[in-house]
């Protein structure tokens, strides 16, 4: 597919974004950003950092509502970073359509890569504490896991390179809540 954006990656590690994404999780940014900046970073996309800021919004299932999963979203938002539409030609724009292929990809392997079957932030985080931090762990395998499929299929689709031997793998075991003492 032609991208909407220039980019200067010719090379990419979909397992080493994978890994940045997980980082940058861990480091203060909420799950979207960091797909939407390490995404930007390792394409080498000519967009404004604002982008990153762009997806904040979209961060614990869309404002904390629980709804879509906030790394689920900064994948879709990357993918349209690079193949999304800025004329509005309608619903047959084969464009559009080809954009919303790879966000069905991106988010069926997602469902089906994790042990809940879920896209849904609200199931995904059923029973931790948010407020105590017990879904962090959990949420940083989620991020990375999106940002190294997009990746992936920024690869593919662009014709980068991916130097990878190996896909981005699922979550074999579901992460679970601690269990709470009953006194």
């Amino acid at each position: 597919m032609e991208s909407i954006v220039t980019y200067h990656a010719t090379k990419v590690s979909p397992q080493e974004v994978q890994r940045k994404a997980e980082e940058q999780y861990a480091g203060g940014y909420f799950c979207c950003e960091a797909v939407m900046s390490v995404i930007r970073d390792a394409f080498q996309a000519d967009v404004p950092e604002s982008v990153i800021a762009m997806s904040s919004g979209m961060s614990i299932g869309a404002g904390r509502s629980g709804c879509m999963c906030g790394a689920l979203n900064g994948g879709i938002l990357a993918l349209g970073m690079f193949f999304g539409r800025t004329t509005p030609d309608g619903p047959k724009d084969p464009k559009v359509n080809a954009l919303m292929a790879l966000s069905k990809e991106l988010h069926d392997w997602f469902r089906d890569s994790n042990a809940k079957h879920a896209a849904c932030c609200r199931v995904l985080t059923r029973g931790f504490d948010m407020a105590g931090g017990e879904h962090k762990k959990q949420c940083i395998a989620f991020t990375g896991l999106c940002a190294g499929k997009v990746a992936e299929i920024l690869c593919r689709e662009l014709g980068v390179e991916n130097v990878d031997s190996e896909p981005i793998k699922g979550l074999e075991a579901p992460y679970l809540p601690p269990v709470k003492e009953v006194v």
